[in-house]
C-alpha cells in the first residue's frame, strides 16, 4: 500500500514459515452453534467461518508479517499505472479448481461480477468502483476503476476466485447446502453433517503446492471442524480430546480452568501469542437506528453504568485491559487529550457534525471497582435527566410516560456475553432500566443482526494495521441501512464518511495514520458501543503433535497462522 514490499521478487518463502514443515497428520477444531450452509459467499444461512480460507484462493495473498503487502497467488504478475486507476493479473499457467478443471481469466471475471451481484454485501462496495474488467491475453485480465481509490488495486486482488461452469445459469445466492462451492484451494469438504461436522482433506494434486506464497503452509492432511451447543461443551470436548486445539479468550479462565491431568501430563500445550494489531471492538453495540439509541445522550448512560472495573475483576480476574478505542494498542489508535496537528486539520471541517469531545478528547469512564458504582451511576442519571427521562417509583420514563427498557440479543452458547448481560441488567435495575437478555440460536441471531432486528446486541469487530475500503461497510453511512452490512450501530455521520476518504486518499503513512486516528476519535466519540476488554496477546491450547514455526508474523495468531502454518510431529 505505501512504499515497497519487503520481499524481494525471487523470494521463496514468507517470513514466518517453516519450509521444512513436515506433512501429515490429522486434527479436530471446534465450533460452537451450527450451520445450513458452506457457501460462505452469500448473504443467506449460516456457514463455517473457517471455510473461506481453506477452499478458496484469491489473485493475491497477504504477508501477515507486513501491515499491507500482497504477493502473486492465483496470480504471477500485477501492474499498476502510479495512480492506481488500474490493475492488471496475469494468472499461473498451471492455476486450476480442486476438481483438476483449469482456472481461467473467464472465471474470474465471472466471478468479480457474482460475487458483486448475488454475493454477500461486503463485495458490492468494489464491484460499484469497477468501471470495466476486461480480458488482455490468453492468461491476463486488467481492471479500470471508476473512482480515485488506491487501495482498490490491492483489494481486486483479495476477492475469492469462483467456477463459472458451476455456477453459470444457477441461482447462487440461494443455492442449497449440497451444492458446495468449487474452489482452488489446497483442501476440499469430503463430507458434512448439516449443524454437526464438515470433514476435509489436503488436496494431494493441490496446484500451488510448489509456489513461494504457499512453502511451509497447509501442511494437516485432513481438518474436521466440529459443532458444539456452547463453548462449555467445546471445552469439555477438549479436555477429553476430541478436539485438538482451542482459542481462549480469557485470561481469568485460562489461569484457572487450563490446569486439568492432559496438561500436567504434558499432553496439551498452552501457548501464548504476542502480536502488534489493532484491539479492534469488542462489546454491546447500540442500535441508533431505533429510539432512545439515536440519543448520545442515553448511549452515555448506558456506558456510564457498565461497571466495566467489576465485571472485568468478577470475569477474568481483572487480568485484561479494557478497550480503550477502536484502533488502541497500535500506532493508528488516537492520542488521549485535544486533537492537534495534523488529526486537528482533518477534523475541524467536520466539527459541526462530530459527537462531543472529539476535538477536546473523550475517555471511557473509570469506576472504582464495587460492585455499586455509585459514581458511574450518578453520571448515568444526569445524562438520562438531559435527556428528559425521570425516574418514580423506581422506573425510568421517557417524557411521554413510557418506561426505558430494551433487550441485549445474545446468540446461545455465549456463556461469557450471557454473564455481562447479567451483571448489567442488575446495574441498569438501579437506574429504573429494564434490560431483558434474548438468547437465540445461530440461525435467528445472524438473520436478526443482518436485518438490524435488534436493540442492543455483541459486537466483535477485529481491525488491521492497514484499514481501508472495509470501513465503509463497517461503519459508512451507504452500508447504515444495507441490509447483512457489518454497521451494526447504523452509523451514519459525515465526519466517518469524510475521515475514511481522508484515509483512503492518503499518499503518505503520515497522513493516512492521522487519518485514521481521527476516524478512530471519531467512532469513540460517538459512543455505540459499550467496550469490553481487549486481547492483547492470542492463547491457544493444544496437543502437543502440533507445532508452530518459531517467528510469529506481527498479526500474531489468526486462521492464517493456525492452522495454516503449523503441523503435525507424531514423535514429540
Amino acid at each position: 500500500m505505501y512504499g515497497a514490499p519487503a520481499l524481494p521478487p525471487d523470494y521463496t518463502q514468507l517470513p514466518y514459515v517453516n519450509a521444512a514443515a513436515p506433512r501429515g497428520g490429522a486434527i479436530t477444531l471446534g465450533n460452537t452453534g451450527g450451520f445450513d450452509s458452506l457457501n460462505p459467499f452469500v448473504r443467506k444461512g449460516t456457514a463455517p467461518w473457517q471455510l473461506r480460507f481453506f477452499t478458496h484462493e484469491t489473485l493475491l495473498g497477504r504477508s501477515w508479517d507486513e501491515p499491507f503487502t500482497l504477493y502473486g497467488l492465483l496470480a504471477e504478475s500485477v501492474e499498476t499505472d502510479e495512480a492506481r486507476t488500474w490493475v492488471e493479473f496475469t494468472l499461473r499457467e498451471n492455476a486450476a479448481f480442486s476438481d483438476g478443471s483449469p482456472l481461467t481469466v473467464d472465471d474470474v471475471i465471472f466471478s468479480f461480477e457474482l460475487l458483486g451481484t448475488e454475493g454477500h454485501p461486503r463485495y458490492f462496495g468494489l464491484w460499484e468502483q469497477i468501471e470495466s474488467i476486461e480480458q488482455t491475453g490468453e492468461r491476463s485480465l486488467r481492471i479500470t476503476f471508476n473512482a480515485e481509490n488506491r487501495e482498490l488495486a490491492l483489494l481486486a486482488g483479495l476477492r475469492p476466485i469462483l467456477s463459472r461452469a458451476q455456477w453459470e445459469g444457477r441461482d447462487f445466492a440461494n443455492a442449497p447446502v449440497q451444492d458446495i462451492p468449487l474452489g482452488s484451494g489446497p483442501y476440499t469438504i469430503t463430507d458434512y453433517e448439516p449443524g454437526r461436522f464438515v470433514k476435509l482433506a489436503r488436496n494431494p494434486d493441490y496446484w500451488g503446492a510448489d509456489i513461494p506464497f504457499r512453502t511451509g503452509t497447509h501442511n494437516f492432511d485432513a481438518i474436521t471442524l466440529d459443532f458444539y451447543g456452547d463453548a462449555s461443551v467445546l471445552f469439555e470436548a477438549f479436555k477429553a480430546g476430541q478436539v485438538s486445539a482451542v482459542r481462549e479468550f480469557n485470561a481469568e479462565t485460562w489461569d484457572s480452568q487450563y490446569n486439568f491431568p492432559a496438561i500436567d501430563r504434558g499432553e496439551i500445550v498452552k501457548t501464548v501469542v504476542p502480536h502488534e494489531k489493532p484491539s479492534g471492538m469488542t462489546g454491546f453495540v447500540m442500535n441508533t437506528r431505533r429510539a432512545p439509541f439515536d440519543d448520545w445522550r442515553v448511549r452515555d448512560a448506558l456506558i456510564q453504568a457498565f461497571n466495566f472495573e467489576y465485571i472485568n475483576d468478577t470475569l477474568t480476574g481483572g487480568a485484561q485491559p479494557r478497550i480503550t478505542s477502536y484502533f488502541s494498542n497500535s500506532v493508528l489508535g488516537y492520542e488521549p487529550g485535544p486533537a492537534s496537528g495534523r488529526v486537528a486539520e482533518f477534523l475541524l471541517p467536520y466539527q459541526d457534525s462530530l459527537p462531543p469531545s472529539t476535538i477536546e478528547g473523550y475517555a471511557l469512564p473509570v469506576a472504582d471497582g464495587s460492585a455499586r458504582n455509585r459514581a458511574g451511576i450518578r453520571a448515568a442519571m444526569q445524562r438520562l435527566t438531559e435527556a428528559g427521562y425521570t425516574a418514580a417509583d423506581g422506573v425510568m420514563r421517557r417524557g411521554d410516560g413510557t418506561a426505558l427498557e430494551f433487550t441485549i440479543l445474545i446468540q446461545k452458547g455465549s456463556t461469557e456475553d450471557i454473564a455481562i448481560a447479567e451483571l448489567y441488567s442488575r446495574a441498569l435495575e438501579r437506574l429504573g432500566i429494564t434490560a431483558t437478555i434474548e438468547s437465540v440460536d445461530d440461525a435467528q441471531y445472524f438473520s436478526r443482526t443482518a436485518s438490524f432486528d435488534f436493540d442492543i446486541t455483541t459486537f466483535r469487530r477485529a481491525l488491521s494495521l492497514s484499514p481501508g475500503n472495509e470501513q465503509k461497510f463497517y461503519w459508512g453511512s451507504e452500508a447504515a441501512d444495507q441490509p447483512g452490512s457489518r454497521n451494526l450501530m447504523g452509523a451514519r455521520n459525515p465526519a466517518i464518511d469524510g475521515m475514511i476518504d481522508a484515509m483512503l486518499d492518503a499518499r503518505n503513512s503520515t497522513d493516512f495514520i492521522a487519518a485514521t486516528r481521527a476516524l478512530d476519535r471519531v467512532l469513540t466519540a460517538g459512543r455505540y458501543v459499550i467496550p469490553f476488554w481487549s486481547y492483547t496477546e492470542g492463547r491457544i491450547a493444544h496437543v502437543r503433535q502440533m507445532k508452530y514455526p518459531d517467528t510469529f508474523p506481527i498479526y500474531g495468531d489468526g486462521p492464517e497462522w493456525m492452522p495454516e502454518v503449523w503441523w503435525w510431529d507424531e514423535g514429540s
